[in-house]
């Protein structure tokens, strides 16, 4: 039985997790078996969404994950996504290359469908309307469930939605306390257009699992100790998240915690997707989204990042 009870919300027809497990670290950070380890303690701790990309570790990750779901895939959600680089000859959004990157991604992940097929990023060299074409066809045959983008700008997403067809049910573009680009336009055109919102980075690299302390050494195999997010780790930075750490402490909570429940706050998102390499990471993901916060928290919080 799942430890904690994670409340679900809807992408398309899909009910997800609140908190959905990213799978980026699988193969490059972590082997098949400590992935096999993050995905039970996931699914123990009432996460059902798992969210992946063919490019993760050219296609390790999905090899992984697949492995790892087994005899439980029926109880989960799969989300991945194609369109990046993989290699010299596979990339893009032509519809030809959607149809082989989705069978090349069923194979991978030893499934018949998937719950969750995602476009990474535009492809300025093919219209959308053939890219949308042929992810109905998969749509229609079975191979697919829903249909989301990712890295998609709200003009973007507004032509998308022109094309007849089947349509996009969610974004998943970066967003955080530290990264609120989304604000501006993206999610009220999400709003406006009944799409679910899949917020990337949540923890801003790392910024906010309170890993990271002003005048403190960077903790030893982390992302920022690896050279990850050198934008993110200044000294502004630092100081707010010690702001942020006293104010969470100071209503009984965690960092962790509030990075979480303020994205589950927002309008229209669905899933927190964070990754982790420990079942212990995942486990604590997965409990750290139940923090109900008041209009009057959102202000403060608003205020400490001004």
């Amino acid at each position: 039985m799942p430890t904690t009870n994670l409340e679900h919300r809807k992408i398309g027809t899909l009910q997800v997790s609140l908190a959905g497990l990213g799978c980026n670290n699988f193969g490059w950070r972590i082997d098949a078996d400590q992935s096999r380890r993050v995905v039970n303690a996931a699914i123990d701790s009432g996460i059902n969404f798992f969210d992946t990309a063919d490019i993760y570790d050219k296609g390790h990750s999905e090899e992984y994950l697949g492995r790892a779901l087994a005899a439980r895939r029926r109880d989960v959600i799969i989300a991945t996504k194609f369109g990046m680089k993989f290699d010299d000859t596979r990339q893009g959004a032509k519809p030809k290359y959607v149809r082989q990157a989705a069978e090349d991604s069923l194979r991978r992940l030893g499934t018949d469908h998937i719950d969750l097929y995602q476009l990474h990023q535009p492809d300025p060299n093919t219209p959308i309307a053939d890219t949308l074409g042929e992810l109905t066809k998969l749509v229609h045959e079975g191979k697919v469930r829903e249909i989301g983008c990712s890295n998609f700008s709200a003009e973007q997403i507004r032509e998308a939605n022109r094309t007849s067809g089947a349509h996009f049910v969610s974004v998943q573009n970066q967003y955080s306390l530290f990264h609120r680009e989304p604000e501006a336009e993206v999610l009220p055109e999400c709003q406006r257009l009944g799409l679910a919102f899949l917020p990337f980075f949540p923890l801003a690299n790392g910024l906010l699992t309170g890993k990271y302390r002003k005048g403190r050494p960077l903790p030893q195999g982390s992302r920022a100790d690896a050279g990850f997010g050198p934008k993110v780790f200044t000294e502004e930075n630092l100081d707010k998240v010690e702001k942020l750490i006293q104010f969470a402490q100071t209503h009984g909570h965690s960092l962790l915690e509030l990075a979480f429940s303020w994205l589950a706050a927002q309008p229209g998102i669905a899933s927190v997707i964070a990754g982790a390499v420990s079942p212990e990471q995942v486990t604590a993901n997965a409990a750290a989204p139940f923090w109900q916060l008041t209009p009057g928290d959102l202000k403060q919080i608003d205020a400490l990042m001004a």
